[in-house]
C-alpha cells in the first residue's frame, strides 16, 4: 500500500511549545491584554534560543526518507517548531509557525529573526539577562530572577516583565504583532484548511502518528479520509478523538513503533534512539 497522505504530531514539540510559548488564555486575551503580551513575548524571549537550538531527531528524518522515497504524497504538520522542514520534508504546517511574525491589523508578516531582533533593541538588558541564565547563575536579579526547569519552561519573576519589557509593534501600520501560529478561539485560516481537506478527501490512505486529534482542525480531517474511503491507522499512546472511527489503532511510543511502522520493503529508515 502507498501512503499518500499523512498527518503528523511531535509530542516532544508541541509539549515543549505549549509550555514555553503558548499564552494563557486565548487569542482575544491576547489582542485586549498588553500584561498578555508583555508575558508572552518576556518568555518566548527567554526560551528563543533553546528552542531554536532544537534538532531534527531521527523520526524526523525517517519521515523524510519516505517522503523523497515517493511513499508519502502530502505531509500535514501540527507542530509549529519547523523541525521536519529542517529534516528536509515539506509539510503543510497547519497551525502555522513560531518562525513567522503577524500583524493582527494588516496581515503584514515577517520573521521572527528579525522580531527577536527588535526585542533585544528594546529591552538590551534582557540580552545580558539571558547570558546570565544560560551561564549557570539562575534566579538571580541579574538573571530578572528567571529559572530554567526540567521540562524546558522558563520561570520568570513577574516584577520584570511587568513594566519593564517592551514590545515593537507591526512596522507597517503600529498594530498588535503575534506569532503566526493558531491561539485557542483563532481559526486555521481557510486556505491552509481548505488545502488539508482537499488532501484529506482524495487521499488512499491516512496515517496519524503522535496526535490525540483534540483539535477539531485535525479531528475533522481524519473523519473526512474515513467517510471518503480511505484506510486510516492511528499510531498514538493514549485515547485519541477518533478511536471510535479508525479501523486500526497501535498504541504505542511512537520512538519504539515508528522503525516497525516505516520500515517498508528495502527503504532505508534511520535507527531511532
Amino acid at each position: 500500500m502507498i501512503w499518500n497522505f499523512m498527518l503528523l504530531q511531535s509530542k516532544w514539540s508541541l509539549q515543549f511549545w505549549f509550555q514555553t510559548y503558548y499564552p494563557s488564555g486565548d487569542l482575544k486575551e491576547f489582542v485586549r491584554s498588553s500584561r498578555t503580551r508583555r508575558r508572552y513575548w518576556a518568555r518566548s524571549y527567554a526560551g528563543w534560543r533553546r528552542f531554536h537550538a532544537a534538532e531534527p531527531s531521527a523520526a524526523h528524518f525517517a519521515l523524510a526518507s519516505l517522503e523523497k522515497a515517493g511513499r508519502v504524497d502530502f505531509m500535514i504538520t501540527q507542530n509549529v517548531d519547523r523541525l521536519h522542514h529542517r529534516a528536509g520534508s515539506n509539510p503543510l504546517e497547519i497551525h502555522g509557525t513560531v518562525y513567522s511574525v503577524t500583524c493582527l491589523d494588516c496581515n503584514f508578516s515577517f520573521p521572527r529573526s528579525s522580531f527577536q531582533d527588535q526585542l533585544k533593541a528594546l529591552n538590551p538588558k534582557w540580552a545580558e539577562a539571558i547570558e546570565t541564565l544560560d551561564n549557570g547563575s539562575p534566579g538571580s536579579e541579574k538573571s530578572f530572577g528567571m529559572k530554567q526547569r526540567p521540562d524546558g519552561d522558563i520561570e520568570i519573576d513577574e516584577k520584570f516583565w511587568e513594566e519593564d519589557y517592551h514590545i515593537p509593534a507591526c512596522p507597517k501600520c503600529n498594530g498588535v504583532l503575534k506569532p503566526d501560529v493558531v491561539f485557542f478561539g483563532d481559526n486555521v485560516p481557510k486556505d491552509r484548511a481548505d488545502k488539508a481537506m482537499e488532501a484529506a478527501k482524495g487521499c488512499d490512505a491516512f496515517l496519524v502518528l503522535g496526535s490525540s486529534l483534540m483539535t477539531m482542525s485535525a479531528f475533522r480531517l481524519v473523519r473526512a479520509a474515513h467517510e471518503a474511503g480511505a484506510a486510516t491507522a492511528i499510531v498514538n499512546l493514549g485515547v485519541t478523538r477518533a478511536d471510535d472511527i479508525v479501523p486500526l489503532k497501535i498504541n504505542a511510543r511512537l520512538g519504539k513503533i515508528l522503525p516497525r511502522v516505516l520500515n517498508i520493503g528495502s527503504l532505508s529508515i534511520p535507527a531511532l534512539s
